[in-house]
């Protein structure tokens, strides 16, 4: 697909933030038309998340034209919209490598640049992560400035930032938010009234401005008093509201149109001049300002394929399979047909995790809690208490946000809430943030806790109905992003026996026991095993708890050697099983084992099939693992 790339005079002349410091506001409007340009290009060719940096554009050019960037130090949360942030920030020439292996993170990154002070891409940990930047700076650091934290309006649903918020206003640190609000619409006389009231009070001290306005409303007539405190508070505490976040201890400024650049350079350079504590600024933006037809898509180009910029139709390859995420939805609104005690849980995904699918259905049975993954757990945990059956829908990386209420208000009390968790394993270009590495190991160490993981889409079929019949415990299955692998699917799931796995291949000397969707890679490797005369066993595990304790001593006794191979880290599967094999004695007989598992390390994003292979787990490194263990085994032969 083309890239046409705009011209960008103006643009061309900044090379690092402080090249805008010393232009007009009609030089900076003009600089933010084109960074506006040039991130629509520049996503065009790469994919990624356009709307939310596109709502930012005017933002960040007054951001970093006021402030002193890379000493004042700017925090972006989650970080996906800060596309235009680092083309003003030495990466313009790297732009077009986004998300692609060796190229620029699509989110912030400290090891990247020392624009971006800290790393993000879970929401919430901006105004945290600020403060503490802050107390450093006040504690002696000379190399921290001034902090702004600039926080979605989603973002502010998690209880984290109002944590860190309550917090900031207990120390009085002076710290800057601001609250890129992009659902919220001001009405025009409303938003022109705040809007002048606040470029008024952030220019003089807030105090004196609040004494005024109260000397100002006590010489009005006593009739219309009444009337102008109304309207006073009514402007304050509009939306999320300026009464909260003053309670909070913030001094509090806006609605702000966020895109109006001499608005936005007035009230940070007079906030600058005579903040003396923390200090919220209300900005209210459009995701996918500017681009047409990011401005009229339902969720605002928020993630995007490679598309062409005239049209804005996106380039997607052909699918021949269905995506497990799809798969999964279906599944579940198949059950919720036959068990109308069924509900559905997600936070803030419910695109991403197929819930909307399911809330087309069944509307009244969906629940986005929004960015608050801890409160979506407990709050199953209540309804499956209740009588309910629910399943909780969460990426693996997501759910590690709410692993306190996983052990303490499901785990504990035995409590059959049904953990879908997507994104497990390593999921390309978005990342080590992303990756869903840890989930096996962390959920199954906890007591009472089923956990299974499909190897393909027709697995997928029959453990959601698993899920859907289990009633004595907590139960997770994990799946991989993308698409299946091209099974047929069943008509209808069936639940599987709790704790059985399957031989898939019967074979011999080796035995393969895959957890997972590494599954279609070990039977690649055992075709090209097969050229050399070796046919390995190879079963599927299903489940990591319980195991399949009959069929893996069966496994040992009947050959040489065993592998196991999980899309996890270490402390997942496989040494589920080698606790299993000590305790039963397995290795005191000469057994050869390994376990295959996510290496020790944060793998960078690139295209899946290259991060496995990095990772050591695709069906070239599953081959060598087996000659490399029947090779050890011969020699052990030949010497005794």
């Amino acid at each position: 697909m083309s890239d046409p790339r705009p011209e960008t005079p103006h643009l061309d002349r900044i090379t690092c933030p402080a090249d805008l410091r010393g232009l007009s506001t009609v030089e900076l409007r003009a600089v933010a038309d084109e960074l506006r340009a040039e991130t629509i290009s520049a996503v065009s060719v790469t994919g990624g998340h356009l709307g939310a940096g596109l709502g930012v554009v005017e933002l960040t050019v007054a951001i970093h034209a006021v402030f002193d960037t890379p000493k004042d130090k700017l925090i972006w949360d989650v970080g996906h919209q800060a596309y235009p942030h680092k083309i003003l920030t030495g990466r313009r020439d790297r732009i077009r490598t986004l998300r692609a292996g060796g190229g620029l993170s699509g989110f912030t990154k400290r090891a990247e640049s020392e624009y971006d002070p800290f790393g993000a891409a879970h929401s919430s940990t901006s105004i945290s992560a600020g403060l503490g930047f802050a107390v450093a700076r006040d504690l002696g650091c000379e190399d921290v400035g001034d902090v702004i934290c600039v926080i979605g309006d989603g973002a502010m649903s998690a209880g984290m930032a109002y944590e860190a918020m309550n917090n900031a206003g207990h120390l009085k640190k002076r710290l800057f938010v601001i609250l890129n609000d992009n659902e919220m619409s001001i009405a025009p006389p409303v938003g022109a009234m705040s809007s002048y009231l606040s470029r008024i009070a952030s220019g003089m001290p807030y105090q004196d401005f609040m004494a005024a306005a109260k000397g100002a409303v006590r010489m009005l007539p006593r009739p219309l008093q009444e009337g102008a405190k109304r309207a006073h508070e009514l402007v304050k505490g509009m939306t999320v509201g300026g009464m909260l976040f003053e309670e909070l201890g913030f001094t509090y400024y806006g609605p702000v149109d966020g895109h109006d650049m001499e608005m936005l350079l007035t009230i940070l350079r007079n906030l600058r001049a005579r903040a003396d504590g923390p200090v919220l600024i209300h900005a209210v933006t459009r995701k996918g300002k500017g681009y047409p037809p990011a401005e009229a898509s339902a969720d605002k180009y928020h993630g995007v394929s490679k598309f062409d910029v005239i049209t804005g139709a996106q380039k997607k390859a052909p699918s021949n399979a269905p995506t497990y995420t799809k798969v999964f939805a279906q599944s579940l609104i198949r059950e919720a047909e036959r068990d109308s005690r069924i509900v559905a849980v997600t936070a803030a995904m419910p695109d991403g995790t197929g819930l909307d699918l399911f809330d087309r259905r069944f509307p009244e049975r969906m629940f986005d809690v929004g960015i608050a993954e801890q409160h979506a757990v407990t709050f199953s945990a209540g309804m499956a208490a209740g009588g309910l059956k629910p399943f909780c829908a969460i990426y693996s990386t997501f759910l590690q946000r709410g692993y306190d209420q996983v052990v303490h208000d499901v785990a504990i009390q035995g409590l059959p809430v049904r953990f879908a968790i997507d994104r497990a394993g390593l999921v390309g270009a978005d990342g080590p943030t992303h990756a869903g590495a840890f989930d096996i190991a962390y959920l199954a160490c906890l007591p009472g806790f089923v956990v299974m993981a499909a190897a393909d889409e027709a697995e997928l079929v029959h453990m959601v109905a698993t899920a859907a019949a289990y009633d004595d415990g907590p139960i997770a299955f994990r799946f991989p992003r993308g698409e299946g692998v091209g099974v047929d699917l069943p008509e209808r799931g069936e639940p599987l026996a709790i704790g059985r796995g399957r031989i898939v291949r019967e074979g011999s000397g080796v035995a393969i026991l895959s957890f997972g969707a590494r599954l279609a890679e070990c039977l690649k490797a055992r075709e090209a095993l097969a050229a050399r005369g070796i046919e390995p066993t190879i079963a599927d595990a299903r489940f990591a708890k319980p195991l399949d304790r009959e069929m893996i001593l069966d496994l040992v006794a009947r050959h040489d050697a065993l592998i196991t191979i999980e899309e996890g880290s270490v402390g997942g599967f496989g040494s589920h099983v080698a606790q299993l094999l000590a305790d039963e004695g397995a290795f005191d007989h000469g057994l050869r084992f390994r376990s295959m598992v996510l290496p020790d390390i944060f793998i960078d994003q690139d295209a899946p099939a290259r991060m496995y292979a990095t990772a050591g787990l695709s069906a070239e490194s599953i081959e060598a693992k087996v000659l490399e263990l029947l090779g050890a085994t011969s020699m052990t032969a030949r010497r005794a």
